[in-house]
Formats: structure tokens, sequence, C-alpha cells
């Protein structure tokens, strides 16, 4: 049987036209690893979509899918069940919040910043909901509302209304016309709140907010930025969101980027890295003075899946994977190693602009000419042809390298040896070399 004829056939594949679709299949992982149908491998550079934390095939979460399948493999969200309350309990330890917090569980992403959309209007009677140009926070009805670029346009008009969007700070395309890092926070922070005296703040009810940006390009904001945010949210009532769906769980090199920046939201939106991608699972943590609302006020939202059984199960894997094996901890010691190798690929390769990131977490931004910066790939269109071809030499590499627009997000698991992320790398310039010498000459 022919199963990638089989796939294209009959499975939409997301965000992308159909006909051209010629992907290898994949069937197994196994580390860093993953394995198509053919046998061959490929290294898996970004971590599926910034997920897999703890890489393919680890034997814990293995191990515990498995026995709680056998043990109990749904329980409805009514009812109070072993492995949630343990989970909920290690992700209020891991929150930035003394006061301690309490856990919505959904089974994704978008619906964790749906759920939180709904929690914040409640929470504090307002309607308005601030976000940022240039994120991504989900498809679904509100989650799509919060997103500012060019996925968010298929679902309007009909998109969640109240929803406000602003500039944030991208020093490498500074929308504020300026190069100097404290410049660009200063313009941002006065753009900021510009938008909200033209909203009226007493009527806003939050602003959401990737303390890093994620696939829109992992851009670190400047120093200082996130800290007027918070500033700016406590001087005027709003509560301030983190969407850390791909932040978390060690990706930075903290249990969240709060942690990191030290900077203490109001909420934190989560997925991914919870369960290292293995089941469905995400959720929204609510500090403690916030949760008390629900005490007696019925909570807003629910889900089938909320909380199920399989997923938290594995939760709560990786976080006792996470601790024994101090991956926050190894992700800070190796984050230098990272940057070193990535830079010095990029002073070798002129189709990049630049390099950005933390932890483990970077992107490379391809460009035509570094002078005049001009991207390898427009901004909001399909790839160009040379990105494609990238994509195309990245593959018969044996890389698989998580693209948008004209950017590369370098995002393996955070169990990737010092030896697999250089051959990593050495793959990508390989395949870099190739396309410059098509397109630069």
């Amino acid at each position: 049987m022919d199963l990638k004829a089989l796939h294209k056939k009959h499975v939409l594949t997301p965000w992308v036209a159909q006909a051209g679709l010629n992907p290898p299949l994949m069937v197994r992982g196994e580390g860093v690893w993953l394995y198509d149908e053919e046998g061959h491998r490929y290294l898996d550079f970004s971590a599926g979509l910034v997920a897999v934390n703890l890489g393919h095939a680890h034997p814990r979460l293995v191990g515990a899918i498995a026995e709680q399948a056998a043990r109990l493999a749904y329980a409805a969200p009514s009812f109070f069940h072993d492995k949630r309350a343990l989970l909920a309990k290690a992700l209020s330890d891991l929150a930035p919040w003394e006061e301690g917090a309490r856990v919505f569980f959904t089974p994704s992403g978008t619906e964790a910043n749906e759920d939180a959309v709904k929690f914040v209007r409640q929470l504090t009677g307002r309607f308005k909901v601030l976000a940022a140009y240039r994120s991504f926070h989900g498809a679904t009805h509100a989650s799509a509302s919060l997103t500012g670029e060019n996925r968010r346009w298929p679902a309007e008009p009909g998109t969640a209304p109240g929803v406000v969007h602003f500039f944030a700070p991208y020093p490498y395309r500074s929308p504020f016309f300026t190069e100097d890092p404290q410049e660009e926070t200063r313009r941002a922070l006065d753009h900021l709140e510009r938008v909200l005296l033209h909203e009226d703040p007493s009527r806003v009810a939050a602003i959401f907010l990737e303390p890093v940006v994620g696939s829109n390009g992992v851009i670190v904001y400047p120093e200082g930025y996130l800290e007027g945010v918070r500033a700016l949210c406590d001087r005027h009532g709003i509560l301030l969101v983190f969407d850390e769906v791909m932040t978390g769980f060690g990706r930075v090199g903290a249990a969240f980027a709060a942690e990191r920046f030290r900077v203490v939201p109001d909420l934190i939106t989560f997925a991914k890295g919870v369960t290292s991608a293995y089941v469905p699972l995400g959720g929204v943590l609510v500090r403690e003075g916030l949760a008390r609302h629900f005490d007696q006020v019925p909570l807003p939202t629910g889900h089938t899946y909320a909380g199920h059984p399989l997923a938290v199960a594995a939760g709560l894997a990786a976080l006792e994977a996470y601790r024994e094996e101090g991956i926050f901890e190894r992700v800070r010691v190796l984050e230098g190693f990272f940057r070193e190798a990535l830079e010095a690929l990029a002073r070798e390769h002129p189709l990049v602009g630049e390099v950005r990131g933390l932890g483990a977490f970077y992107a490379l931004e391809l460009v035509r000419d570094r002078e005049s910066r001009e991207p390898l790939s427009p901004w909001h269109a399909p790839f160009s042809p040379p990105m494609q071809a990238l994509l195309k030499e990245l593959l018969r590499e044996g890389v698989y390298v998580l693209a948008k627009h004209n950017v590369l997000i370098v995002a393996p698991p955070l169990t990737i040896r010092e030896e697999e992320f250089l051959e990593g790398v050495e793959r990508l310039a390989r395949a870099l070399r190739r396309v410059e010498v098509e397109t630069l000459g």
C-alpha cells in the first residue's frame, strides 16, 4: 500500500496548499531523530513544532501513558482524578506566584488562550483585550482574534470582537524607527500607552503577550519592555497574560519565561512542553488571588477532554523527567554553546541576516542582502522560490527545521547532545551553501 499517496488523497495538511505536498512519511522517533517509512533518518532540529522538549520515545513518558491507559483511559472532568491533582500541584509549584495557583486544563494551547479570554473578562468585568501584531495565539475563535498575523485572516470577519492589536518591539526590523534597544523599548511603551488611552484603559481586561515571540521569529524583547508592560497593567488595573505555549517547560532555560525575565503575569497559558507533546494537553495557570473568584461563581468554560487522564499522566511524567534529568538547568548551561555555534554559521553564510534567541530557542532570519535586510521570502506570502529550495535541501540533508516567512526556527529537543547539535548546524550549513550558490551566484 502506498501510504504517502493515501495520506495525500485523504488528509488535509494545515496552513498550506495541498497540491504540491510531498513530505516524508514519518513512522518512528527516537531521541532527537525521526525515521521515515524508507528508513531515512532526520534530525528534529525544531522539536516538532517547538514541542517535543524531551525528545522522542522517552521511556518514562511511554511507560506512564501505557500504565494510565490500562488503569483508566477516561474520566469526565466533573470527577476529581489522582493524576489531575498531582499535575496541578506540580504546576502550581512551578508557577511564579508565592500565593500559588490553580490550573484549568484544556486539550491544547489555542483553547487555553480561548479560555483565558473568558477568564479575564469575567474577572475584571471589562471587555477589551489587547494583543501584539506579529503574534500567534491559536486558530480557534478568540485565539485567532488575538493572533496578529496572516493566520488570523481566514477567521475574519467572524473573529471575536473587542480585540485590539498594537506593535511590540522588533529590534532587527524596528516598527519604531530606531536601532537603539533602549529607545526601542521607550517608543514601544509610549505607543502601547497611546493605544490604551485611545481605547480607554478602564475598558481593557487584559494584555496578552508571548514573552518571547514564537513562530513569528523568536523575537526577544529588549530589556525593560516586559517590565514596562507590567507597570502599565498595574497602573490601569489590567491583567497581564503570558502565552507560554512555546516558551514554557525549559525552552528558555527556566520553567517559564516569567521566571527567566523576572516579570510576573497574572495568568499563564501553556501546552506543548507540558507533555513533551506526547499527548495533547494545555491549560491556564491562574494566580490564587484571582482563582478564588470562581469559588462562588461558576467557571465559565469546559471541555470533554479537559485534564484527560492519559494527558495528565504524560504531563506528570514529563515534569518528573525535567526535574530528575536537570533539563532546565542544562539548557542554561548550553545556551552559550548553542548561540556560539549558530553565530559561527551566520558569519559564513550571507543569507543569514541575524541570529537571535536564548535558551534552546533561536531564529535565523534569512535575507537576500544584509545591508538592505530584504527578506529572502516576503512577509504574509507563500514561500519564495529560494526559501522553497532551502527547505527541500534541508530535507535532503536529513534535518527538519520549522520555517515561517523568512525565518528558520532552531529549537531542538532539550535533550540534544552537543555533537548532535553541531551535526545539525553542519547539515544546515550545507543546505544554505547550495541555495546561496543559486541565489547569490
